[in-house]
């Protein structure tokens, strides 16, 4: 029998702006957050929290987007990305982390690939508080 779900954007979840949720979220699809959640948020592909997206929860995915705002710490297998839109307050664990300019970063980041899910050591990481703004030359 044939996957019903024949597109990427078919096996997309998407949270609306309207929706509210409080506790602990998981599937195994994508995820595209424009609501409000508090809690955990525990996905095995690739979670977006999309600019009308307000989370306050620890995050665990593949791949992780931000383009709204997020109050907790993230950690994904693959990558964190930060797009200009984006607004973190919290700690980044990913082999590979993108912060766009124009984005506000504030939290601590770690990039050791050998150690994805477990705790902070005293290498490989850095404290980091940033907040991201055009130069003048537009460069």
């Amino acid at each position: 029998m044939s996957n019903p779900y024949d597109t990427a954007a078919e096996r997309m979840s998407i949270l609306p702006p309207s929706m509210r949720f409080k506790g602990e979220l998981s599937a195994d699809e994508d995820l595209l957050i424009q609501g409000t959640i508090e809690g955990t948020i525990h996905h095995t592909q690739r979670v977006t929290i999309g600019k009308e997206g307000k989370i306050k929860a620890n995050i665990s995915a593949n791949i992780i987007k931000v383009e709204g705002t997020v109050e907790g710490d993230l950690q994904a297998e693959h990558s964190v990305h930060v797009n200009q839109s984006g607004n973190l307050r919290g700690n980044i664990r990913a082999p590979s982390v993108c912060l766009v300019e124009g984005s506000h970063f504030n939290g601590a980041v770690d990039m050791d690939p050998k150690r994805p899910g477990q705790a902070h050591s005293e290498h490989g990481t850095g404290r980091v508080a940033a907040k991201a703004k055009p130069s003048a030359s537009g460069i």
